[in-house]
């Protein structure tokens, strides 16, 4: 069943030659492919263009199946009907490259209150690829060769940012060692103590990933970003690239955010009792409350691999370059380091063997 419904759509053109125009990581600004000109954001906003443009309306239908809704529009810039899944809110039309930002998507109670830019570009994610070789001894010979890269695409991310503060106490069992010889004889000494530790800490900008799309341990993987760099959200910055909306509300994924809150409590609050030998937490009393969220878009180049007929998904923080996913074992160089190191190991035995036995005589 379909209904038609107005969906907007906002887009950049370049004010010197009304081309479609990106966001340059790079460069830190908006650069035309047409005419090379180049924009900051204030310019971008001065732009009579830019500002018409969030004024265009798009048609496009609801299409909803067994499974998922999907989002159908037309480009302005040369008519073609693209499809999108219903969490995505800025794609490209795949005929002519212009960027299509789905206003709806973005508004309302999903309108991002911040935003990281791109501070790195494609070629350096593909850069990071290629340089996986490095340090990997078992990694397959060739993995690594760009030929094999599927798809690479820099998203937008939608995380839930939490600001909580952690209370409480935490009892732990700890253990003290003392040792001393008189003469022959060795002494050990354990002294068990029951230890208490309480404090209140303030934790800030706890990410969660906000959509189900994504692998949340490779999201928590590509940590940490540079919060200070974060700005007030301008869909400006969209441009060039893809962007999802959330689809897990804030409430619903708290638990994860304070959780972390948690950990991190506990260990610092064991740290505080360097003097013990062994410490463990036997029960604690603390609890984590929210002081204040944000909805926020981070940048994260994700790459898919495609080598023998198995896909292999790795992810690049856009802001810090940090470069993370799952690498493959070469099968016959493992079993070749395994029998090296056995035969190395074995060797190193038999000679302090021989020796001990030598000194023996």
């Amino acid at each position: 069943m379909k209904n038609e419904i107005s969906e907007q759509t906002l887009e950049n053109r370049c004010p010197a030659c009304k081309a479609s125009i990106s966001f340059n990581p790079t460069l830190g600004k908006w650069k035309c492919d047409y005419c090379g000109s180049e924009f900051t954001l204030e310019e971008m906003q001065k732009s009579e263009d830019n500002a018409s443009t969030e004024k265009k309306n798009a048609k496009k239908d609801q299409v909803e199946d067994n499974y998922n809704n999907y989002i159908s529009y037309h480009c302005e810039s040369c008519g073609a009907e693209i499809i999108a899944d219903e969490s995505t809110s800025a794609t490209f039309c795949v005929y002519c490259g212009n960027t299509a930002i789905l206003q709806s998507k973005l508004s309302g109670k999903f309108s991002p209150d911040k935003i990281i830019p791109f501070k790195k570009d494609k070629e350096a994610a593909i850069s990071a690829f290629k340089g996986l070789s490095k340090g990997r001894p078992l990694m397959p010979k060739g993995f690594n060769n760009t030929n094999n890269i599927e798809k690479i695409r820099g998203v937008y991310i939608p995380f839930w940012l939490y600001d909580l503060n952690v209370s409480g106490d935490v009892v732990m069992d700890a253990k003290t060692i003392e040792k001393w010889t008189i003469g022959d004889t060795h002494y050990t000494k354990t002294n068990t103590y029951k230890v208490t530790r309480g404090g209140e800490m303030d934790f800030l900008n706890i990410p969660v990933d906000g959509s189900s799309h994504f692998d949340n341990d490779i999201m928590n993987s590509i940590e940490p970003f540079n919060y200070d760099e974060m700005i007030p959200y301008n869909h400006a910055y969209l441009s060039g690239f893809y962007a999802e909306k959330y689809d897990q509300e804030g409430d619903s994924i708290l638990k994860e955010a304070s959780d972390r809150a948690l950990n991190s409590a506990r260990n610092v609050l064991k740290d505080d009792t360097r003097m013990y030998a062994t410490k463990t937490i036997v029960s604690d009393t603390l609890v984590s409350n929210e002081k204040n969220k944000i909805y926020a878009l981070l940048p994260v180049w994700m790459v898919n691999v495609k080598y023998n007929n198995k896909m292999h998904i790795f992810a690049m923080n856009g802001q810090t370059g940090e470069f993370i996913g799952n690498i493959p074992l070469d099968k016959g160089k493992t079993l070749l380091y395994t029998i090296l190191i056995f035969a190395i190991s074995m060797a190193i035995c038999i000679a302090v063997s021989y020796f001990i036995f030598m000194g023996g005589q």
